[in-house]
């Protein structure tokens, strides 16, 4: 059998092309395989492991004389969790700071954002860096700097203020909500203004030239051009409140308001190293994981909608 001029002509070409298209495989390999490769170990293998730890139970043998055996228990430790006050009553303090946080948050950080955009503030390189500086704190020198401010006796904010009690039953969450505020307001604003700046110059002196002034550009022109900004924010600022642990662990054993169980997050880490109860820790883990995913999710959706 005999192959045509033209079938050997197209050969060498379909050969070439082959090992082209070989060699943007390798190269789109390279690339993205470290991040794979990361996000499996760091973040699918640890939730893996989490959810296998749940499925099962120390419970004790015998009289109670035996030790203690590892038993299988399903999804035991969910309903466990789910039915335990301490882990669903988290839940609310973390509404009640949501509620108090991300208007503050958002609402801030755009008003900041806005007035360095709008050229009204001076020095506003010294601005921005003096508003992301706190950003740069370790959350746990954060709160640590914070409960000195907060402590009755030693902070000069208390003596000044008189009889304020920022670590009272009351004052707890207000006191977490000022920390996060004062660690991550420069960060957003940061983004906004960002955003602000990618703005193109036409638009805005369009509006200028329609009559419209500097508030009316920025509520119904800026605003709504950098919503994919802001929806991005709000989605990383929940997904951040679910995880509250750092800053009100800080202050646990100076706060009346606080205790060990205080959000989800403490309760997991409470009932792993606290209770040394690592499947319901893992329970409760997953649980909060899936929420943050459908929080996620939702909010991806309103967004992409809007």
């Amino acid at each position: 059998m005999t192959t045509s001029p033209m079938t050997q002509a197209r050969a060498p070409g379909a050969a070439r092309e082959g090992d082209e298209a070989w060699r943007r495989r390798g190269a789109i390999l390279l690339f993205v395989g470290p991040f794979f490769a990361l996000f499996l170990a760091v973040i699918v293998a640890p939730l893996a492991y989490a959810v296998y730890l749940s499925l099962f139970a120390e419970k004790s043998s015998g009289l109670g004389f035996g030790g203690a055996e590892t038993v299988f228990v399903g999804l035991g430790n969910y309903l466990d969790t789910l039915k335990d006050e301490a882990f669903t009553d988290g839940f609310l303090v973390i509404l009640g700071y949501c509620v108090l946080y991300i208007p503050l948050m958002i609402g801030g950080a755009l008003a900041l954002a806005l007035l360095l955009d709008s050229g009204l503030a001076r020095f506003g390189k010294v601005f921005q860096a003096a508003l992301f500086m706190p950003h740069i704190v370790p959350g746990v020198i954060a709160g640590l700097i914070w409960l000195y401010l907060y402590l009755p006796g030693i902070s000069p904010i208390v003596d000044l203020l008189g009889d304020a009690d920022f670590l009272g039953g009351r004052g707890a969450l207000g006191a977490v909500v000022n920390i996060a505020l004062w660690e991550w307001l420069g960060y957003n604003m940061i983004i906004y203004f960002a955003a602000l700046q990618a703005i193109p110059a036409e638009v805005v002196e369009a509006a200028r030239t329609d009559g419209a002034g500097g508030a009316r550009i920025a509520w119904s022109v800026k605003i709504p051009m950098i919503r994919g900004a802001v929806v991005t924010t709000v989605l990383f600022t929940i997904i951040g409140s679910l995880q509250l642990f750092t800053e009100p662990t800080v202050l646990d054993n100076s706060s009346d308001g606080i205790v060990s169980t205080w959000t989800p997050n403490m309760y997991a880490y409470n009932e792993a190293f606290g209770n040394n109860d690592i499947g319901q820790a893992g329970a409760a883990s997953i649980i909060l994981a899936l929420l943050a995913a459908v929080l996620s999710y939702a909010v991806t959706r309103w967004g992409n909608r809007r």
